[in-house]
C-alpha cells in the first residue's frame, strides 16, 4: 500500500470518528440531492403565481404555504436552496482560485512581490466586505455570477495569507532546500513540492468559508441588493421577514428558509471542524 492511500485511509478513519461530521456530512448530501432533483420530480414551479391562493398558508397543494405574490414556497425553497448553495460554493472556489497563487507566490519568492500583494490584502481586509458588496451591486446591478465574482474576490485575502504563513514555514526546510540543489525550476517546486505540504490548512477551512459565503449572499439579499426576485434564494425568501404582519403572522414565509439556512450553516462548521481533526487529532476539541 502506498504512502498517498495510507494518508487517506488514516483521514477516512479519523473523520468517520467525528459522529457530528459524518452526521452533518450525511445532512448535506440529503439537502443537495433533495436541492438538485426534488423541484424536477415533483414538477415544482417557483416562479408562477397562484391567484387563488396569495399568502396561503401550509395545506393542500402548496404544503409550506405561498407567499405574498401566491408562489409555491416549498419550489421557492428547493430552489433557492440550488441558488444559495452554488453561490456558496462557487465564490469560495474564486476566492481560492484569485488567493492560492497570490498567498504561493509572495511566500517563496518574498521581496517586493510578498510586499505588494500583502500589503493589498491589508488594503482589501480593511474595508467592511459587506459595504464593498452592496456598493458593487448598486454600479453593477445585481445576478447570481455577479455575486459569486463578487464575493470571492473580496474574500481572496484570507486565503492568500493562509497560504502565504504556511509557505514560509515550507520554503526554508531540507526537502525545499534539497530540490533547490539537484537544479529543480522554481515552477517544479512549487507545485510538487511547497504547495502540497502548505494546502492542509485551506482543506481544512473550506467549509467555513463555504458557510460565510453563503451568509454574505443571504445578508445581501435580505437587504434586497443580493439575488432578485422572482428568482429565490434562501436570504430573499427570508426578506418577507422585513414586514411585521409577516413576521408576526406568516411564519410558514420565512421560517423554513431561516431553518433550512441555520441547519446548512451548522452542518458546514460541524464537517470543518471533522476534516480538522482528522487532518490534525492534537487539534481536537477536548
Amino acid at each position: 500500500m502506498s504512502k498517498k492511500e495510507t494518508k487517506k485511509e488514516h483521514f477516512l478513519y479519523n473523520f468517520a470518528k467525528h459522529k457530528l461530521a459524518v452526521a452533518a456530512l450525511v445532512i448535506l448530501v440529503l439537502e443537495i440531492l433533495a436541492v438538485i432533483f426534488l423541484p424536477v420530480i415533483m414538477g415544482l414551479d417557483p416562479v408562477t403565481s397562484d391567484t387563488s391562493a396569495f399568502s396561503a398558508p401550509p395545506g393542500g397543494a402548496h404544503p409550506l404555504g405561498t407567499d405574498d405574490a401566491g408562489r409555491d414556497l416549498l419550489a421557492r425553497l428547493l430552489t433557492g436552496g440550488r441558488v444559495s448553495m452554488l453561490i456558496g460554493l462557487g465564490a469560495t472556489l474564486v476566492s481560492v482560485a484569485v488567493g492560492l497563487p497570490l498567498g504561493l507566490v509572495a511566500g517563496y519568492y518574498r521581496g517586493k512581490l510578498e510586499t505588494l500583494i500583502m500589503r493589498a490584502a491589508d488594503i482589501f481586509l480593511s474595508f467592511p466586505s459587506l459595504v464593498l458588496n452592496l456598493v458593487i451591486v448598486a454600479v453593477f446591478g445585481s445576478s447570481v455570477e455577479l455575486l459569486i465574482v463578487t464575493i470571492g474576490v473580496l474574500h481572496w485575502p484570507a486565503v492568500a495569507k493562509l497560504i502565504y504563513g504556511n509557505v514560509l514555514s515550507v520554503r526554508s526546510r531540507e526537502f525545499v532546500e534539497a530540490e533547490r540543489a539537484i537544479g529543480s525550476s522554481d515552477a517544479k517546486i512549487l507545485f510538487r513540492t511547497v504547495l502540497p505540504n502548505s494546502i492542509a490548512p485551506l482543506w481544512v477551512s473550506l467549509a467555513f468559508r463555504i458557510s460565510n459565503a453563503m451568509l454574505t449572499e443571504s445578508a445581501l439579499s435580505f437587504l434586497g441588493a443580493g439575488v432578485q426576485p422572482p428568482q429565490a434564494s434562501w436570504g430573499n425568501i427570508i426578506q418577507a421577514a422585513n414586514n411585521l404582519n409577516v413576521l408576526m403572522n406568516r411564519w410558514w414565509q420565512w421560517i423554513p428558509a431561516g431553518l433550512c439556512l441555520m441547519l446548512t450553516i451548522v452542518c458546514l462548521n460541524f464537517v470543518g471542524e471533522g476534516i480538522r481533526d482528522a487532518l490534525d487529532p492534537k487539534m481536537k476539541r477536548l
